[in-house]
């Protein structure tokens, strides 16, 4: 290999290698000691080459110099490839047929014992983990993701430059925006009192590309929120930026998908396209979430007219309310279980928003378990059997609210089952759920929120009921969704002025504040602002399923903790006086 200290990787070698004299770096991973042979095991990025230390070969200067070589030691050493002898091959290993038998050994620096095993599978806490990432990204299984993301961002990078979009970087310190997160503040130490804002997404400078006349951006960028955390969220991240000018919705969807075929295609992942296309109010309703997977049932239905004449109380009253909803799911295989286990599953739905949790258990032996089962007829009972396509063994629950509260609950509630129940979900599930409603209402605030962003257009036919009934709006919008994960989202954009103006009224700005933070978005739109819609793909969560982790710290060389905390760093940490007072800032 030019440029570099060995001439092969540890994972190139192969039969028809042998006889040939080679060169290889890396660490050691395994040492064996057999008395009159020495064994390592020399792993490096690319893999593992098993190599050998005989004392009748070369002077044994080299199998000396093994004696004393421990585990992570970084070496170098020079050999001749030869077949292993037979019966040794390791067909767990692409190099497992050959090894190298070393003439020259040079160690290039020791090390002290790892706070834990360079292995795929350790017994170590990731706190462990995080504090020495940079052992930790030794370990075969990590340097495969970190490949695997690298290559996943090439063929998104070449599949958009194939299609003629230019790339372009955004500034990392920017006015602050409210889109939906806190910002991460900057200090300015030249204009005191002032402040940077790191950019949650480059969402309003790619919409002037689009007035500058770029037409078809991207960008590979980092994104800043500071929100609180979950496995597969962090405070910062990399999301693929994508937008277009003079297209409609269907010019965007059906350009991304062709990027994103091509692009998993790459990774050996087949994407059939066009992609399903299912409407946001039918995927609640349906799966109760609006990033679905559909590759398990346990779907959910509405059986509010069953009940409509019910002499259990709860359900009836329900049904004489049109803005109530008796929704149900069928988790197959959990009315075997033991009443105290079911009757846990009310915490569980607790803490989806329920105020407790009604179930019927139907019994493997063909009885009944349940404490509401009395108040029913019997045709409502077979009703409900005929509906929810119960058989023995099967647990029904149900959830009285509003629609999109059952739904949530439910949703949560499928979710949960299907992994209690270990639900098989096999290959990669893909689709757009599309036409999300423009708003929604936020409690705590008392207000309308953008359900997406401020800046989404809404439904042509939809533009009259934003002042009469804002909820009832829907908008262009999609995202792209990944085996039950929210893996990307876009929408077309406001381009006029006025409109715009118009919606950050309904969303509680005055002119004079909408002027204050997104003055010079709004006198872009004055300029011709062209048609324009765009896309973000979230790269770590994208990786992290591609991987097959349950995490995108799995996917990122050097994360955060739940806490926000890079242990191996220590940040954040206190900076020093003279610091805050180079910023104009003090603490309390």
């Amino acid at each position: 290999m030019a440029h570099s200290m060995h001439t092969h990787t540890c994972g190139e070698l192969r039969a028809e290698n042998i006889g040939q004299t080679v060169t290889l770096t890396g660490w050691v991973w395994h040492r064996r000691d057999h008395g009159g042979l020495i064994f390592v095991d020399l792993r490096d990025r690319a893999g593992v080459t098993q190599v050998s230390f005989d004392p009748e070969h070369s002077g044994g200067t080299a199998f000396h110099a093994a004696e004393t070589i421990r585990s992570e030691w970084p070496i170098k050493v020079t050999g001749t490839v030869r077949e292993r002898p037979e019966g040794q091959d390791n067909e767990k290993l692409a190099t497992g047929r050959i090894e190298v038998l070393v003439s020259e050994l040079e160690v290039l620096n020791t090390s002290v014992t790892p706070p834990f095993q360079i292995e795929d599978h350790i017994d170590c806490s990731e706190d462990v983990r995080l504090r020495y990432r940079y052992l930790d990204i030794r370990r075969p299984k990590m340097a495969a993701n970190l490949k695997l993301r690298s290559d996943f961002t090439f063929a998104i990078r070449q599949a958009l430059h194939n299609r003629e979009f230019t790339e372009v970087e955004t500034p990392a310190l920017f006015k602050s925006t409210p889109e939906g997160a806190r910002d991460f503040l900057v200090p300015s130490r030249t204009q005191p009192g002032h402040f940077y804002a790191l950019p949650q997404s480059p969402q309003l400078l790619k919409q002037l590309l689009m007035v500058g006349g770029v037409e078809r951006y991207y960008q590979v960028a980092k994104c800043f929120r500071d929100e609180d955390l979950r496995a597969d969220r962090q405070p910062e991240f990399t999301q693929v930026d994508i937008e277009m000018s003079f297209v409609e919705q269907d010019d965007v969807m059906g350009e991304l998908e062709e990027v994103l075929s091509d692009a998993f295609g790459q990774m050996g992942v087949e994407m059939p396209t066009p992609l399903r296309r299912i409407n946001y109010w039918d995927a609640m309703d349906t799966y109760g979430v609006d990033k679905p997977d559909t590759r398990y049932g346990m779907e959910l239905h509405d059986v509010t007219p069953i009940f409509a004449n019910s002499s259990f109380k709860l359900f009836a009253s329900a049904a004489a309310d049109d803005k109530t909803f008796v929704k149900a799911i069928n988790a197959k295989g959990a009315g075997a279980w033991p009443r105290a286990q079911i009757d846990k599953l009310a915490d569980v739905a607790t803490g989806f928003g329920a105020k407790g949790l009604a179930y019927i258990a139907f019994r493997p032996d063909g009885s009944v378990t349940s404490p509401i089962v009395k108040f029913f007829s019997d045709e409502e009972m077979a009703a409900l059997r005929a509906e929810m396509d119960v058989e023995p063994g099967d647990l029904v629950m149900f959830a009285v609210e509003s629609r999109l509260k059952a739904d949530e609950i439910l949703g949560g509630m499928r979710c949960h089952m299907a992994d209690a129940l270990d639900v098989p979900r096999e290959g990669h599930d893909f689709l757009w759920v599309v036409n999300f409603p423009l708003f929604h209402w936020d409690e705590d605030r008392k207000a309308y929120a953008a359900e997406h962003q401020p800046f989404t257009l809404p439904t042509e036919s939809d533009v009259a009921k934003i002042e009469a009934d804002p909820l009832a709006a829907g908008s262009f919008t999609y995202d792209f969704v990944m085996d039950g994960y929210e893996a990307g989202g876009g929408g077309m954009r406001i381009h006029n002025a006025d409109m715009q103006m118009a919606m950050l009224k309904l969303l509680g700005f005055t002119e004079e504040r909408a002027q204050e933070q997104f003055g010079f978005l709004m006198d872009a739109l004055k300029f011709g602002a062209p048609p324009m819609g765009g896309f973000a793909l979230g790269l770590d969560r994208v990786c992290m399923l591609l991987t097959g982790s349950d995490s995108i710290r799995e996917v990122m060389a050097f994360p955060k903790t739940s806490s926000g905390s890079d242990l191996m760093s220590a940040a954040p940490s206190e900076v020093s006086v003279k610091q805050l007072k180079e910023v104009s800032l003090r603490l309390l």
